[in-house]
C-alpha cells in the first residue's frame, strides 16, 4: 500500500479517521484472499475453518466496513467482495496485516455471488454500502438494487437474517424505500451507525465532510414471504428508473483520489492512491461507434 509504513502497532488513517485494527508483527499475519470462488455453493465451514455466522459485504471497496465488523466481532466470519481487483488487493492486505482470519476477500459481483454460490438460508447478514447509481441512461441496467437482487438477498439470508443498506443518493433511496419493505421488515435510520460514528465507509466520510445527507436502513428477511411468492412479486415490481443527479459525480471523482492506500501519519488527505469504488456487476457498456 503506497505511502503506508506497515510497522507493528501502526494504525492507518483515512481523512484523519483510523481504519480499524492495528498492524501486527509479520509473523502474525494471515492469508485471507479467496483467489477464485469455487463452483457451486460455498462451504462456509471449509472456507473459514470453523462454523460461525457469515456476513457478506457487497461492494466492499477498500475494506473499511468489513474491517470494522471483523475487528469488533471475532465470532463472525466476513466475506468482502468487489468487482475491482485492485481494491480487493488493498482490502486483502489489510485483513492479512491485522491477523483477521475471520475475513475473506474475493473479486466477484453481488448478483453472481448470491445467484450461483450462496445456498438459500445460509447467511446471517448481507451489507451493501453506497451502490453505484449510474448516471447515463444506457447504464441504468447496471444498477444493483433491483427487485430481483433483493429477492436473491432475501433467499440467501437465514430466516430473520439482516440486510443493511446505505447510500448518499436521494433518488436511489426513494426507489429503495418503495421496494425494501416488500422483502424485509425495514427500518430507516436517521443517525450514524453507533460502532462507526465518524463514518463506516470512505464514501460516507467524503459525503459527510461535504455536508451531504446519508440514508441508512436495516431490516430482517420477511418470514411471510416464500420463494414462489417472491418470484411472482419481482415480475410485477418496477425497475430503478430514477433520474440520477449528476452533481453527485463529484464524489465519485474524489473517491478516485485515494480508494486504495490511505493516509498514515504524515500523509496528506487527498493523496492519490487508488481507483474508485464500484458495487456494480459489470463494466458499463461501450458506446456504439459513430455516437
Amino acid at each position: 500500500m503506497t505511502g503506508f509504513n506497515a510497522t507493528p502497532g501502526a494504525v492507518e488513517r483515512e481523512f484523519g479517521i483510523p481504519i480499524p485494527g492495528a498492524i501486527l508483527p509479520e509473523e502474525q499475519w494471515v492469508r485471507t484472499a479467496l483467489k477464485q470462488v469455487p463452483e457451486g455453493h460455498i462451504d462456509w465451514a471449509a472456507l473459514f475453518g470453523r462454523t460461525a455466522p457469515v456476513v457478506i459485504d457487497i461492494g466492499c471497496g477498500n475494506g473499511r466496513s468489513v474491517l470494522t465488523g471483523a475487528v469488533a466481532h471475532r465470532d463472525r466470519d466476513y466475506l468482502g467482495i468487489d468487482i475491482l481487483p485492485v481494491v480487493i488487493r488493498y482490502a486483502t492486505r489489510r485483513g492479512n496485516q491485522r491477523g483477521l482470519s475471520n475475513t475473506r476477500w474475493a473479486v466477484i459481483g453481488g448478483r453472481e455471488l448470491l445467484a450461483e454460490h450462496v445456498a438459500a438460508g445460509s447467511i446471517s447478514e448481507i451489507h451493501c454500502y453506497h451502490p453505484q447509481p449510474w448516471y447515463r441512461r444506457d447504464q441504468v441496467p447496471l444498477r444493483l438494487i433491483t427487485p430481483e437482487f433483493l429477492r436473491l438477498v432475501h433467499q440467501s439470508l437465514q430466516p430473520g437474517g439482516r440486510f443493511v443498506l446505505q447510500t448518499d443518493h436521494p433518488g436511489y433511496w426513494k426507489y429503495m424505500l418503495r421496494i425494501l419493505p416488500l422483502f424485509f421488515e425495514w427500518t430507516a435510520r436517521t443517525e450514524p451507525w453507533p460502532f462507526a460514528s465518524q463514518g463506516l465507509t470512505r464514501r460516507e466520510i467524503i459525503a459527510r465532510q461535504r455536508g451531504l445527507p446519508i440514508f441508512r436502513g436495516e431490516g430482517t428477511a420477511r418470514l411471510d414471504l416464500d420463494a414462489e411468492a417472491a418470484i411472482r412479486m419481482v415480475e410485477a415490481l418496477p425497475l430503478p428508473l430514477f433520474n440520477a443527479d449528476r452533481r453527485l459525480q463529484a464524489l465519485d471523482q474524489l473517491e478516485k483520489e485515494g480508494t486504495g492506500s490511505n493516509q498514515s501519519a504524515g500523509r496528506r488527505p487527498g493523496s492519490r492512491s487508488g481507483p474508485p469504488r464500484r458495487t456494480d456487476q459489470r463494466k458499463p457498456p461501450k458506446k456504439p461507434k459513430g455516437r
